[in-house]
């Protein structure tokens, strides 16, 4: 890959890739935008072993996903920032937009990491089991088992 096909990709996968961040680290945009950085920095410098048959999308989730453990390791907490941080995970609309996924982002912030990261992987990047699967490093029937419970616990804290 050339420097500017790069650039291409970094134009179109950094929103969706702060997005996903910023989920994972429960609306602390400090974080996501830490780790997001350090994720395309190491994407440049691993471009030699970029597949350009995958996609671009899930080669850049698996490194970021990978960042954010070792900073959860290296002592970055679970911090939880300005609600309206978040609020960008949900939609680009009006005023009301921002609280319209209020609970929903609350629920999210209490899942466990695995959980979190796969839901938002799944439902809200739209990516398959398998390639959670190959971000994640977990299982395909640990991803399943993670969404699922997932689903129960997010439906018992909303329908409360």
């Amino acid at each position: 890959m050339k420097r500017q096909q790069f650039v291409g990709m970094v134009e179109r996968e950094q929103e969706a890739l702060r997005r996903f961040l910023l989920t994972l680290c429960c609306g602390n945009g400090d974080d996501a935008d830490d780790i997001a950085q350090e994720t395309f920095i190491r994407a440049y410098l691993s471009l030699d072993g970029y597949d350009e048959r995958n996609r671009a999308g899930l080669w850049l989730r698996k490194i970021a996903y990978n960042i954010f453990l070792n900073y959860r390791k290296s002592g970055m907490r679970h911090r939880v920032g300005p609600l309206e941080d978040a609020s960008c995970v949900a939609g680009e609309g009006g005023a009301d937009d921002g609280f319209r996924y209020q609970e929903l982002e609350a629920a999210l912030a209490e899942l466990s990491r695995q959980e979190r990261t796969a839901v938002v992987l799944h439902y809200i990047e739209g990516y398959q089991i398998n390639e959670i699967s190959q971000i994640t490093g977990c299982s395909e029937s640990a991803v399943k088992k993670q969404l699922q419970r997932a689903r129960e616990e997010l439906k018992r804290r909303i329908e409360r």
